[in-house]
């Protein structure tokens, strides 16, 4: 994933082997050390956290925070840092027990207290908290589903006029030429070794590829899809359905539409944040790759025109299902169809 921290059934901070479900293996994961260096050695994000802390600690002086999936604590030792009052680090995987000898190998004990478990099933020791700072941001944005998990403890403890950082987050979706990629993963399977397997391209193709996208591969603009305000929205904005146009900017093929997002934290004395888009420095959550059935031959000035419906999967929300429908009626190019994606 791409957040430090998880939360689901409370069967998850103590899996059972016999029995486990997607959600205990999804706090497994995060009890492995390799996971948390990944995000850490992620300096855009790690830094942006680090940089909207140290250079904004008249937010952070004498205040109490709330980080919600911890991790290994490095963020609430930014907090403690700057000067918060204490820090409340909760996280429902393994690394709570790492976080808490982090926290004492650094000399924090006494303004850090790390709580192991589900925020869901936690009563933490003060009724109210006056920041609460998350890295709860997957792939596309909204895969695993931790922002849920944010948006209760907002509700049930953060002060009137507290703040929720980072407090804003937008998708975007573009178009690009992939033919080699595509060739690669996708149409592969039509022929293996002299074999009919294309039962497995139909599943591959619906499943979104995360991996780094050349910028050089842009066909059209970048369409903004949906702007989330963390400290006012409810859980269910978290699942919508956004029209688009994307528009050509050159004659080329389109092998597939490219989400990717940004974040914000505008309650800091200078706007800070970053964006996971291709034209930005890379990182952990590269951008999300949905190909299309068939390629689009696109002249410039020509438009696909759509929506995308996103919305927890039903059965593990955790996952995101997302529906694709776009058309384009164009000079070499004529097509209107719907695809379906699961984020798994």
């Amino acid at each position: 994933m791409s957040s430090e921290a998880i939360h689901e059934d409370s069967s998850m901070c103590e899996p059972v082997d016999d029995d486990k479900t997607s959600a205990d293996y999804y706090f497994d994961s995060y009890s492995h050390f390799g996971i948390h260096e990944e995000m850490l050695k992620d300096v855009v994000r790690t830094k942006t956290y680090q940089n909207v802390i140290y250079r904004n600690t008249f937010l952070f002086k004498d205040k109490i925070v709330l980080d919600v999936g911890a991790g290994t604590g490095i963020l609430s030792l930014f907090c403690a840092k700057a000067g918060a009052k204490h820090v409340y680090a909760v996280e429902c995987s393994q690394m709570a027990d790492m976080a808490k000898e982090i926290v004492e190998a650094n000399g924090y004990s006494n303004v850090i207290t790390v709580l192991k478990g589900k925020i869901e099933e936690l009563d933490l020791p003060v009724p109210q908290v006056d920041i609460i700072i998350s890295e709860w941001m997957g792939y596309f944005l909204l895969y695993e589903n931790m922002l849920n998990t944010v948006l209760y403890a907002r509700d049930k403890w953060l002060v009137n006029n507290g703040i929720v950082l980072p407090d804003n987050a937008s998708l975007y979706l573009t178009a690009i030429e992939d033919a080699e990629y595509k060739e690669d993963k996708i149409e592969f399977w039509n022929n293996v070794y002299g074999f009919d397997m294309s039962c497995i391209r139909k599943q591959s193709i619906m499943e979104p590829l995360v991996d780094t996208v050349d910028q050089n591969q842009i066909v059209t603009n970048c369409q903004l899809l949906k702007t989330m305000d963390i400290s006012k929205m409810t859980s269910g904005d978290a699942s919508f359905t956004a029209p688009f146009k994307l528009v050509a900017e050159r004659d080329d093929y389109v092998h597939a539409l490219v989400a990717y997002f940004d974040v914000a934290f505008t309650v800091c004395h200078k706007l800070t944040g970053f964006s996971t888009g291709p034209r930005s420095r890379n990182t952990h959550w590269k951008q999300t790759v949905l190909y299309l059935e068939e390629v689009l031959t696109i002249c410039e000035g020509e438009s696909i025109t759509g929506s995308m419906t996103v919305a927890q999967n039903k059965k593990n929300p955790r996952d995101v299902d997302i529906t694709l429908k776009y058309s384009l009626n164009g000079q070499r190019c004529v097509i209107s169809r719907t695809q379906q994606y699961k984020m798994r």
